[in-house]
C-alpha cells in the first residue's frame, strides 16, 4: 500500500455503481461455574454429556459437546505449515461465491508470526482466547478482491472475530462490503477498508474493537462501526455511522456525512467459542446500556459462560427432527461449517437458548417451511450463520416471537446477530418475508438480507421476495441494517418505538416497469416504511440507492415514508442514484431534492420531521 494514498474522498461517477456491474470495559469476567466442558475430542464430550439430565430428569438421548467437525481447523503456535493451510483454503475459496465449501478457521491462544491469513467466501478466523490479547498474529489477516479485478463490492460472507494483529505493513487491509462482520478485534495499527487500487467497495461492519491507528475508509460508500475505539477515520463518500466509538469524528451530516452518536443505546455483544484451559467454552457477554468503547477493556469481559457440553454440535447430515430433539432436551446449539437441508421448522422454545454458528453454517428450508422460529421468551441468542430460501415459497424464512407476542424482555432480550438471509444468488429461491421480528426489545446487530441481484435463480418472478425485514414487536433495536432489493418494501415497521442505528439499501435492480413497482397512486414501494399508526419511533443514518437498470425510466417517488407526527424522527438521510438508472422525487414523504442525471449524487435531508 503506498504510504500516503490520495484518492478523492468521492469516487468518479462510474465507480458508485454497485455489483451488478460486474456482470465495559474494565471488569472481571462472571464466569458460570459450571464444572466441565466439552472437549474436541469426540469421547469425552459424549461420555460427559450422556450422564447429564434431560429437562425431564432422565438421561439425554442425544449427546452434548464433541468434535466440532473437518472443516473447523485448529491451529497452535506449535501447528506445522500453519500458511501453507491458510492458502489452501483461501485458494478454494477465493471466488467461491455460491459455493457449497465452509470454513472456521481457529487459533488458540498464544503468539503467531509470519502469517498472512487472506480470507474467501464463507471462510470465518477467529481466536479462542477469552480476550482478542490472548490471540496475537504478527501479520496480515486479508480482503482484497483481486479475484473480481479490484471491485471489492462482492467481498461477503466473511469474518474476523478475537484476534490481535500487528499488521506488517503498519496497516491491516479489510476491503469487504455486506455480511461481512470484524469483531472483537484489536488492531495494534492501521485498517484500510479498500481494495488494492482503491477500486469499489460498499461495506461495512465493525464492532466491540480497537484500532490503535487510522481507519482509512478511502471508496467505501457506507460503513457502520459500534461500540469501538479508533486512533482515527480518514474521510467519508456518502453515509459513515457511529455509535459508542471512542476517537469517532463529530458529528457533522451532510457534510462530511458523519452521524455519530456518543452511545449506543442498548448491545450485548455476540456470543463466541473459547478455550478455558484445554476445554471449549461459549462466553455470553453481558448486556450493556449507553454503550461506549469494547467491552473487554482491560483483556476481561463480562458476562457468563456455558461448557460446550450443554451444546449439541450439529453437523450438516442433522435433519430438523434431530436439532428439535436436542432443543427439546435442554442442550443449545452449535452448528458446525456447512449446509443443513430442513423439512420442517427448527423451534428453539426455551429461554436462554444459545444457536451460534461457525463457518457460516447454512439452514435450507426445502420445502417451503420456516427455517427457524423462536417462541415468545427471554434471552434467546441466535448468532453466525446464513439462512439461503428454498425453491418453494416460504411464508417467511426466520421469525423471532409468535404473531402477538407482548411479553416484556427488556431485562433480558433476544439477540440476532451476524445472522443473514439470503433468496437467489445460489440457485433459484422465495419467500415472501425474510425476517419477522414479533417479540419486543429484540436486538437485531447486524443483519444483511438480501434478494440476489447476481448468480443463480435471479429475476423479478424467479427469486420473488416481497418484504425483507418486517418489524411488528414494540421497543425493537436494530443496529446495523442492510437489506436490498425486495419486490416490495425492504423494511416495513409496525410496531412502537422501533430505533434503527444505520441502515443501506438498494432497491431491487430488476423491476420490469413503472407498474411492476407500482403502489397504489405511489411510486414504488418506500426501503424503510413506517407504519402509519406509529406514533414514535427513531432512525440515524439511512441511505436507499436506486439502480434500475433493466427500466433506467423508472421513478421512485422517496426513500423513506413515515407518519408525519413529532416522534417519528429521523437523522441523517440521503437517497442516491447510480448513474442515473432511475430516479428518486423526494428522500422522505414528499420532503427532499429530486435526484437528477447521472452523476451519482447524494440528495440529503438533515432531520425530519
Amino acid at each position: 500500500m503506498p504510504s500516503s494514498p490520495t484518492p478523492s474522498p468521492t469516487p468518479e461517477p462510474s465507480g458508485v455503481r454497485r455489483r451488478s456491474l460486474l456482470g465495559a470495559a474494565a471488569a472481571a469476567p462472571v464466569l458460570a461455574s459450571l464444572a466441565g466442558a466439552g472437549s474436541a475430542s469426540a469421547a469425552p464430550a459424549a461420555s460427559a454429556a450422556s450422564a447429564t439430565a434431560g429437562p425431564a430428569g432422565g438421561p439425554r438421548a442425544l449427546p452434548g459437546g464433541g468434535d466440532l467437525g473437518p472443516n473447523v481447523i485448529v491451529f497452535d503456535p506449535s501447528t506445522a505449515n500453519i500458511q501453507g493451510r491458510l492458502d489452501e483454503i483461501f485458494k478454494q475459496q477465493e471466488s467461491a461465491q455460491f459455493g457449497t465449501g465452509r470454513y472456521a478457521l481457529l487459533f488458540k491462544p498464544g503468539t503467531y508470526s509470519g502469517l498472512n491469513a487472506q480470507l474467501g467466501f464463507y471462510t470465518s478466523i477467529a481466536g479462542l482466547g477469552l480476550s482478542p490479547d490472548d490471540t496475537t498474529i504478527n501479520g496480515d489477516v486479508t480482503v482484497d478482491a483481486g479475484w473480481f479485478d479490484g471491485n471489492a463490492t462482492q467481498n461477503f460472507w466473511r469474518s474476523a472475530e478475537n484476534l490481535a494483529l500487528v499488521p506488517v505493513s503498519g496497516t491491516n487491509r479489510w476491503a469487504v462490503s455486506q455480511a461481512a462482520p470484524f469483531r472483537r478485534m484489536h488492531v495494534r495499527g492501521g485498517l484500510n477498508l479498500a481494495p488494492d487500487g482503491y477500486g469499489w467497495a460498499s461495506g461495512g461492519y465493525i464492532a466491540d474493537s480497537r484500532i490503535d491507528g487510522t481507519v482509512g475508509p478511502y471508496s467505501q460508500q457506507q460503513w457502520y462501526t459500534r461500540d469501538s475505539s479508533v486512533g482515527g477515520w480518514l474521510n467519508a463518500v456518502w453515509n459513515m455511522v457511529f455509535s459508542g466509538v471512542e476517537g469517532a469524528p463529530a458529528q457533522s451530516f451532510p457534510e462530511p456525512p458523519y452521524t455519530t452518536l456518543e452511545t449506543t443505546p442498548v448491545s450485548r455483544e455476540k456470543p463466541f467459542l473459547y478455550l478455558d484451559g484445554d476445554e471449549y467454552r461459549v462466553f455470553l457477554p453481558e448486556k450493556r446500556t449507553d454503550a461506549r468503547g469494547v467491552s473487554w477493556g482491560n483483556g476481561t469481559p463480562r458476562g457468563t459462560s456455558l461448557p460446550l457440553a450443554q451444546f449439541y454440535v450439529a453437523k450438516p447430515a442433522d435433519s430438523a427432527a434431530t436439532l428439535n430433539q436436542a432443543l427439546e432436551e435442554g442442550l443449545h446449539l452449535l452448528l458446525t461449517p456447512g449446509i443443513y437441508h430442513l423439512d420442517r421448522t427448527v423451534e428453539v422454545n426455551r429461554a436462554g437458548t444459545v444457536v451460534l454458528g461457525l463457518g457460516y453454517a447454512t439452514l435450507i428450508p426445502d420445502n417451503g417451511v420456516t427455517a427457524l422460529k423462536v417462541a415468545d421468551v427471554d434471552g434467546v441468542r441466535l448468532a453466525g450463520f446464513l439462512v439461503d430460501a428454498g425453491p418453494v415459497t416460504s411464508s417467511s424464512l426466520l421469525e423471532v416471537g409468535p404473531e402477538g407476542a407482548s411479553a416484556d424482555h427488556s431485562a433480558n432480550p433476544t439477540t440476532v446477530q451476524d445472522v443473514f438471509v439470503r433468496i437467489g444468488g445460489a440457485g433459484p429461491g422465495k419467500a415472501t418475508t425474510s425476517l419477522v421480528v414479533n417479540s419486543r426489545h429484540t436486538i437485531v446487530d447486524h443483519t444483511w438480507v438480501w434478494r440476489a441481484d447476481h448468480g443463480d435463480g435471479v429475476g423479478w418472478e424467479t427469486n420473488r421476495a416481497d418484504y425483507g425485514v418486517v418489524v411488528n414487536g414494540d421497543d425493537v433495536l436494530i443496529t446495523g441494517l442492510f437489506v436490498e432489493h425486495f419486490n416490495k418494501y425492504d423494511v416495513q415497521w409496525n410496531g412502537e418505538r422501533g430505533r434503527t442505528v444505520f441502515f443501506q439499501n438498494e432497491k431491487a435492480y430488476d423491476a420490469p416497469d413503472q407498474a411492476a413497482i407500482q403502489n397504489g397512486s405511489i411510486k414504488g414501494y418506500a426501503a424503510y416504511k413506517v407504519g402509519d399508526d406509529v406514533t414514535e419511533h427513531e432512525g440515524w443514518g439511512l441511505g436507499s440507492y436506486c439502480y434500475y437498470n433493466v427500466n433506467p425510466s423508472i421513478v421512485q417517488h422517496h426513500g423513506f415514508a413515515a407518519p408525519n407526527r413529532s416522534g417519528v424522527r429521523f437523522h441523517g438521510l440521503l437517497v442516491v442514484s447510480l448513474g442515473g438508472n432511475g430516479q428518486y422525487e423526494c428522500v422522505i414523504n414528499d420532503t427532499g431534492s429530486p435526484t437528477s442525471g447521472t452523476d451519482t449524487v447524494p440528495s440529503k435531508v438533515v432531520q425530519y420531521p
